[in-house]
């Protein structure tokens, strides 16, 4: 072979290595989260998607009289964002990183209930339904994103329907307890001052407000968005037990009572784990 020739083989090969070398050492985009709907276990709502949309992979959620409607994790991160734009935009909105190059945006939230750098788990509240940014209805704006741009989404391994509307039932179940916490339940001004587990299935809370009211609450924290037989009491001394029971999804309760300078007896049940307090917290 002449040495002209014998170049350009050599170079040619040398081309075909870097080639391989190149595609071989190529990143791979890494798996997504495996994101479910960002509301609790069991619930359904209507997603529209639409060209017109911005970003146009995004999806927006709707039911009826949804406005404070609690929004949770749709897979497990680190809060990165949590903005308000005004009146204009996402309005009041919230970015979760996964990792490896995905995030999550919940926007025209009425309320934002993390912080930047917080910990969260799939199915954790972190806001509520709202109507504000470039919104003219209650309704939560959904994304995913994949190195900053958002992607077509999936729920539970499943491609959303693009593009039209379609209902879908939330699975997001069990993976971050429950989405109401005590004192949503009993109101602005209660505390917690004592609870008791029900076994695995949840516990039972005993809440104060400054001025004698006592309140109760039973959280479940299995069988999320699936009706038991639940239950909640409290007893002021001396007065009558007012009890909460029924089949519930999240909690029963709350059951409030003043009792100024009274001991109280509490309790409630999740299924066949009950518990009744004696009479405490007197005064």
């Amino acid at each position: 072979m002449k040495r002209s020739r014998w170049l350009a083989a050599l170079a040619g090969a040398a081309l075909v290595a870097t080639t391989v070398v190149n595609v071989v050492g190529t990143p791979q985009a890494s798996a997504a989260p495996a994101f479910q709907m960002p509301f609790p276990c069991g619930q359904a709502w209507q997603g529209q998607t639409r060209t017109n949309h911005s970003p146009a992979n995004a999806v927006d959620f709707n039911r009826t009289n949804d406005a404070g409607d609690p929004v949770v994790a749709s897979a497990a991160g680190t809060v990165s964002r949590v903005a308000n734009e005004g009146n204009t935009s996402y309005g009041r909105w919230i970015e979760i990183n996964h990792g490896s190059g995905w995030t999550s945006r919940y926007a025209h939230l009425s309320v934002q209930r993390v912080s930047v750098g917080q910990a969260v788990s799939r199915g954790q509240r972190i806001g509520d339904v709202g109507n504000t940014g470039g919104s003219t209805g209650a309704h939560l704006h959904y994304e995913q994103r994949s190195g900053g741009s958002a992607v077509k989404i999936r729920f539970n391994g499943a491609q959303i329907l693009y593009w039209g509307s379609r209902s879908y039932t939330s699975q997001n179940c069990g993976g971050g307890g429950n989405p109401y916490t005590p004192t949503e339940v009993c109101g602005a001004g209660y505390s917690v001052i004592n609870s008791h587990a029900l076994g695995s299935a949840g516990r039972v809370y005993l809440l104060y407000k400054s001025g004698g009211m006592n309140c109760v609450v039973t959280l479940k924290s299995t069988n999320l968005g699936k009706g038991t037989s639940m239950s909640a009491f409290l007893e002021p001394q001396g007065s009558a037990r007012t009890t909460d029971s029924g089949s519930f999804s999240y909690y029963a309760g709350p059951v409030r009572k003043s009792a100024p300078s009274t001991c109280v007896k509490w309790g409630g049940k999740i299924g066949t784990n009950t518990y009744t307090s004696p009479f405490q917290h007197c005064g």
